[in-house]
């Protein structure tokens, strides 16, 4: 089995997306590292992130991993996993910092004013908990994964792509937003599969067992 990088820049549930990983795919090498040239050698690449999208652009710089996330995610199965889904975009809201400009398009926060459930009460930002992700198109990491099933997510802001071409899954909170994206190598999502349960894992083993 092939050797994965999870990428670490300071942010984000490292232990627990590797720990995750190792789980589901007991023979992986799973490496937690912020050295550029163990992300450049391993086969596979995972970059998850939480906080705040200017820190995590700072110190995915700062740590010189910009770069070797860049060709990582042009050579390589890679996945990407919340602030690692947004870092992919052009810009984000969240501080008017840009990103990587991997996909053309920008991260969003919530609309205020759409912030209401069917019944009238007002949905609170952040969106945290569980939530159904519909399937935009069948793809090998939704491999026995059925439509509709519940991921958990912790976010205030969402990717919005420039065209529908790379949109891989969709969720409702207040307005519909992209929450998984794929092209080629590349597959991000904004839930968390570490902390889906047996939804989360199956994603993961398929992400180890893809070949793009």
């Amino acid at each position: 089995m092939s050797t994965v990088a999870v990428v670490d820049y300071g942010m984000g549930n490292l232990r627990s997306v590797a720990k995750a990983i190792e789980h589901v795919v007991p023979d992986a090498t799973v490496q937690v590292t912020s050295d550029p040239a163990v992300v450049s050698r391993a086969a596979r690449v995972v970059v998850p992130g939480q906080g705040a999208m200017p820190d995590c652009m700072r110190e995915l710089a700062s740590r010189g991993l910009r770069e070797a996330v860049i060709r990582a995610a042009s050579e390589k199965p890679f996945l990407g996993i919340c602030i690692g889904l947004q870092m992919l975009f052009e810009m984000s809201e969240e501080g008017n910092v840009p990103g990587l400009a991997l996909f053309r398009g920008k991260v969003v926060r919530f609309p205020r004013e759409a912030m209401a459930a069917p019944d009238g009460s007002r949905l609170k930002v952040p969106h945290m908990g569980w939530n159904r992700v519909d399937q935009a198109e069948r793809h090998p990491l939704w491999q026995g994964i059925d439509d509709g099933t519940r991921f958990y997510f912790v976010h205030s802001y969402f990717v919005e792509p420039a065209g529908p071409d790379i949109i891989a899954g969709s969720t409702v909170y207040g307005v519909r937003f992209t929450c998984a994206i794929a092209q080629a190598n590349i597959f991000a999502v904004q839930f968390h599969p570490e902390k889906s349960a047996h939804a989360g894992l199956s994603l993961l083993g398929n992400f180890m067992r893809w070949k793009p």
